[in-house]
């Protein structure tokens, strides 16, 4: 991993290359340092040292140094393309993948270029003969990349922080963001919390020519059954799950490559057990993993399944213990963030990641088994509750949802949580059910706290929701989640957390031969509605590799038991900054909605512990930019 920035400059400007952009990024590479610059633009980066570790500083150029590459990630194909290259003359002076880029932007478009390229990966090629910047994001999104530009200059980042600190880059709330985030958590790619600055959305290229051209071109999509021209995979049940195990094999194998010490984050889940098996059958040395944990009676302490899978396959096993103070780390977290930030499970991937970097350089991970196989139960109420719409009336479903509403004060004694959560959007159309099921904050709570609680991010949900009319309801709900939760929640938790200490991630179920074969499963495969059977597939692939009871336990969360923390130790933050006479969240949201959330959970009348977390989390953005 690495954190790139540059910029370019259209016409007569000046690119004005600012050193604070790296500097400002030097968590994420903290090896080396360089910078290629030629004419009219730059590009550099802050390197984390992972493959070629004698020669791979940058900055790196092809062989008459007109073209300069830097990369954020991992090229996993490099040793058959660096043997391709060579083949066609191609004169290399390194073993790492970024050199790679720098001749094959001498030969291809920028759309054949990010297609030929397996990985994780943010780069940019500064071209000058060309006179050419090309920016690229992988496929899923593994890596972020963000840019600015107002006709005279393009600035870009791997961090926000990185563009913000180009000198001619203002630093302006965008005030559309605020239902977005209170909605979703996050703000939707490609917008963000400052006006003008950009993602680059993934599987896309950004290609901007210094008389002033910019323009953004896909080269990838995920594709599905019904919504494009693609078949369902073929075969028996048996050759399905053979060739499944087959492709996570090679997905973990692939990332193994590295010359510095590598293990594994280990949840005690499906998902992060997998690999870690897989990994021990690739190693003829142990592999390392660790676990994080906390002493409580609520659940949220995983350490005793992750230590049975440890002992299966006879890893190298670190548990940490920890009792996070979460008001210390706030500032923290938002800082490496650049934004807010809803999603309270980053302080203990955070917490995960700072005491495994002393251990380890890269670390594998289980991220992306639920979104590839229907691992979430929303997903099942989702397509319970999209039967329940097509032979249950309308009016019929809103008295069902007003019942449940009433219902809500004997929770505690009648229908089970979940159940009740599900009748709480019966009345809803399956996207809208999902999203209000993934929110921090309800429909009717947003409502109190803006006077505008719908954000241009709900129409573009619901434009990604329209894109695959004609699949398969499953499908559909698949894809909306990869290009929203996954996207915009779950890989910048991974990326910042992470690389706030150091650690490279990698993400073997997000491989793209493997994500090609899943979206092409016979919806059954994944999840079975009449008993909620989910990833059935995916345990049928790797039983053989978990513990005895780890594939029919419940799935929890990476949480934390926020409920009970604000009703204790967290209480006087919420006091001390949501509700103090100056909270800068008073002049975007109604003090007097905040206030009623904080005294409802307070005495126990609701849970709103995530919507705290999701309105402190602005309240510190909005404290530290002044706004």
């Amino acid at each position: 991993m690495c954190g790139i920035a540059g910029a370019l400059a259209f016409g007569a400007a000046d690119a004005e290359r600012s050193d604070e952009q790296l500097r400002c990024m030097a968590h994420r590479g903290p090896d080396a340092e360089g910078v290629f610059e030629r004419g009219s633009g730059w590009v550099g980066q802050t390197r984390l040292a992972v493959i070629d570790l004698q020669r791979g500083d940058p900055p790196i150029a092809n062989e008459g140094g007109t073209v300069g590459a830097v990369l954020n990630g991992e090229i996993y194909n490099y040793r058959e393309l660096r043997t391709a290259l060579r083949r066609r003359g191609h004169t290399l002076s390194t073993d790492g993948d970024t050199e790679v880029i720098a001749h094959l932007a001498e030969e291809l478009d920028p759309v054949a270029l990010a297609g030929e390229l397996e990985g994780m990966f943010a780069l940019a090629v500064w071209d000058e003969p060309r006179a050419r910047l090309v920016l690229a994001r992988d496929r899923f999104g593994k890596k972020p990349l963000y840019y600015w530009h107002d006709g005279r200059r393009l600035v870009f980042g791997s961090e926000i922080k990185a563009v913000l600190a180009h000198p001619r880059v203002p630093r302006e709330l965008r005030a559309q963001a605020i239902p977005d985030y209170l909605t979703f958590g996050y703000v939707p790619t490609p917008d963000t919390f400052f006006a003008g600055i950009r993602s680059v959305p993934p599987g896309h290229v950004l290609v901007a020519e210094a008389g002033g051209d910019v323009r953004l071109q896909r080269y990838w999509a995920p594709r599905w059954p019904g919504a494009d021209d693609v078949s369902r995979v073929g075969g028996d049940r048996h050759d399905q799950v053979v060739e499944l195990r087959r492709l996570l094999r090679a997905a973990v194998e692939r990332r193994l490559i590295a010359d510095v010490p590598l293990g594994a984050f280990l949840s005690g889940g499906i998902d992060s057990s997998a690999v870690v098996g897989l990994m021990a059958q690739a190693s003829s040395q142990p592999v390392r993993t660790f676990t994080i944990g906390f002493e409580d009676d609520e659940g949220f302490d995983e350490r005793p399944f992750a230590r049975a899978v440890a002992e299966r396959h006879g890893t190298d096993h670190t548990e940490f213990v920890v009792r996070p103070d979460a008001a210390a780390l706030l500032e923290r977290l938002v800082w490496h963030y650049d934004q807010p930030f809803g999603d309270s499970s980053s302080l203990p991937t955070y917490l995960l990641s700072e005491l495994t970097s002393g251990n380890v350089t890269v670390a594998l991970s289980g991220d992306g088994g639920d979104e590839l196989f229907g691992g979430y139960e929303r997903f099942g109420a989702a397509l319970a509750l999209a039967r329940y719409e097509r032979v249950v009336p309308r009016g019929a479903r809103i008295a069902v949802r007003r019942l449940a509403q009433a219902a809500r004060p004997l929770a505690r004694a009648g229908l089970p949580a979940k159940a009740r959560r599900a009748l709480l959007r019966s009345d809803l159309p399956a996207p809208m059910g999902l999203l209000a099921w993934v929110s921090y904050i309800s429909a009717e709570d947003r409502t109190s706290l803006v006077r505008s609680a719908r954000g241009p991010g709900i129409e573009a949900y619901q434009r990604i929701w329209q894109a695959s009319a004609g699949a398969h309801p499953l499908d559909r709900l698949l894809d909306l989640n990869l290009r929203t939760y996954l996207l915009d929640d779950l890989l910048p938790k991974v990326d910042r957390m992470a690389m706030a200490h150091g650690i490279e991630v990698r993400l073997p179920f997000l491989d793209r031969e493997l994500a090609q074969f899943a979206f092409r499963l016979p919806p059954a495969a994944r999840v079975r509605l009449r008993d909620m059977s989910l990833k059935r597939i995916l345990k049928s692939a790797v039983a053989d590799l978990l513990p005895d009871g780890l594939l029919d336990r419940p799935k929890r969360g990476f949480g934390i038991p926020l409920d009970r923390w604000f009703r204790s130790d967290l209480a006087p933050l919420v006091d001390g900054m949501l509700c103090a006479p100056d909270a800068r969240v008073g002049e975007h949201v109604s003090r007097v909605a905040v206030r009623a959330m904080a005294a409802a959970h307070r005495r126990g009348a609701a849970d709103h512990g995530h919507g705290l977390w999701t309105l402190l989390t602005l309240e510190t953005f909005l404290r530290r930019e002044g706004w």
